[in-house]
């Protein structure tokens, strides 16, 4: 085989390596997509439509012939939203408005509920209608939202709509934050495409800080502990003490947070060296003290646009305290659905929304802020409510959960403590670095920041160096996927 059509076959889309990350195509895709929005740095019109392009680009290598579905969902929401901005004919303004959310969520519903759909009418009605052949997109549910709330923004009278259907293609498609967010509002992103952004030295060195964390979270810490301990616990329950599925459980936790949080920071670091900024994500939701705390610190994109798109189009607490309690339970219960097609992530969901109805309810979170000793209380049961949830968010399926805690209400062995120390001392050694890490102080991050930025070009490229050496050595024969890519 020739040098070019070997360069043909690695540039093709592979269903077995798409592109990631954590992946080593990737670093000469962004390496050559730095070097070329360079080049155009004074050509906005022709960087825009490169950047568009590679965008595209890189959702191809990612769910190869499905790029068409963000082209689709661009398309209909760009015609809609000018439409709808266009008369002030209130039943056409609601017409388009439909067709946007009936096209987004068609897209969503086809290639993600569909088998769930089937599977339940054959529970319910046993009926033996056979389960479809459906690729899922990668982050269907990023993008869709994306669009969508472009379209509700522009109803409401709060954004006027993009006149370049370019601009808007690349709105939804910029690389970066395209397949697990954060989902980034049109009223934040598309006045940037429009203005020259210079970076400072201090963005240079904030966005080099967050890749090398987003790869340490991920590719050391996140996927060390999934690979060596907790899928291994979470695929056999029953064979483990229930002191090895609390930990498991615990090593979940963090490697969710690990995992989706390094993606957000990468994220957001390699749209900084384009000249973009993204919102943050996360902020350190393991200090909340309430869940309702938590889900201000918690996929802060998705907790507010869920805020924003559903819980106050429901009514939020405008009409009654019961109305109030019922669609925090619904907003959660969708927010649960949209995670994935399973009861699990409904439970998960139900527990999140009566646990928010109860705060609200006992007033809790005004009560654990009293004093020192009740916010500790306050974090120990967020923390612990988190963790119950994510026994149904992670189990293959309900049961797995439902032996999860048997195992450790009922077999817990805490005897075996020592053993598991030394028979996993480094996802245990690996589990406190994260706990540890978590709870930095945000003083010591501006400081290592700045010592980043201060930093001679030949030492931040001997420290990238350094860290990607650390990521090959944890790193297994398959690149793992970051989580929220199943969503």
């Amino acid at each position: 085989m020739s040098f070019l059509e070997n360069i043909y076959n690695v540039l093709l889309y592979n269903p077995k390596e798409p592109l990631l990350f954590n992946s080593g195509f990737f670093l000469y895709f962004f390496l050559f997509v730095l070097i070329f929005n360079k080049v155009f740095t004074n050509y906005k019109r022709a960087k825009i439509i490169f950047l568009t392009v590679c965008s595209v680009y890189f959702y191809y290598k990612s769910s190869g012939v499905f790029f068409v579905l963000v082209i689709i969902s661009s398309l209909v929401d760009y015609v809609a939203g000018i439409v709808i901005h266009n008369t002030d004919v209130k039943f056409k303004r609601k017409v388009f408005l439909i067709i946007s959310l009936i096209a987004n969520l068609g897209i969503l519903g086809y290639f993600k509920y569909t088998n769930f759909f089937i599977s339940n009418v054959n529970m319910l009605f046993s009926t033996g209608y056979p389960l479809q052949d459906i690729f899922l997109p990668v982050g269907v549910s990023f993008f869709t939202f994306q669009s969508m709330s472009y379209t509700i923004d522009i109803y409401r009278r709060q954004l006027k709509p993009e006149k370049n259907f370019t601009d808007f293609l690349f709105f939804v498609s910029f690389f970066p934050q395209l397949v697990a967010g954060p989902i980034v509002r049109a009223s934040d992103f598309l006045p940037q495409i429009h203005t020259r952004i210079e970076l400072s030295k201090a963005d240079i060195g904030n966005a080099l800080f967050l890749i090398i964390a987003g790869l340490l979270k991920k590719a050391v810490i996140a996927d060390y502990i999934s690979i060596n301990f907790v899928d291994r616990v979470f695929d056999w329950p029953l064979r483990y003490t229930g002191f090895e599925n609390l930990m498991a459980l615990y090593g979940y936790c963090f490697q969710i947070y690990c995992d989706f949080s390094g993606y957000s920071d990468m994220a957001i670091g390699f749209a900084l060296f384009l000249g973009f900024r993204l919102p943050d994500n996360f902020n350190s939701p393991y200090k909340a003290i309430s869940v309702t705390e938590f889900w201000r610190r918690w996929h802060l994109s998705l907790s507010s646009w869920l805020r924003d798109y559903l819980y106050i189009s429901l009514g939020g607490n405008r009409i009654s305290n019961i109305r109030t309690y019922i669609n925090l339970m619904l907003t959660m219960l969708l927010g649960g659905l949209w995670h994935g097609a399973s009861w699990n992530f409904v439970i998960w969901g139900g527990i999140h929304g009566s646990v928010l109805a109860i705060e609200r309810l006992l007033n809790l979170p005004q009560w654990f802020s009293k004093n020192k000793f009740k916010k500790f209380i306050g974090l120990i049961f967020t923390f612990h409510v988190w963790a119950f949830s994510m026994l149904f968010f992670r189990a293959q399926s309900t049961q797995h959960g439902i032996d999860m805690v048997h195992q450790i209400f009922n077999y817990f062995k805490p005897e075996v403590f020592l053993q598991f120390i030394i028979g996993y001392s480094i996802v245990f050694t690996l589990i406190i670095i994260g706990f540890l890490s978590h709870y930095t102080p945000k003083r010591m991050e501006e400081f290592i920041k700045e010592k980043l930025t201060n930093a001679s070009l030949f030492s931040q490229a001997a420290i990238l160096t350094l860290v990607i050496w650390i990521v090959v050595q944890f790193k297994s024969l398959d690149v793992h996927p970051f989580i929220y890519f199943q969503f």
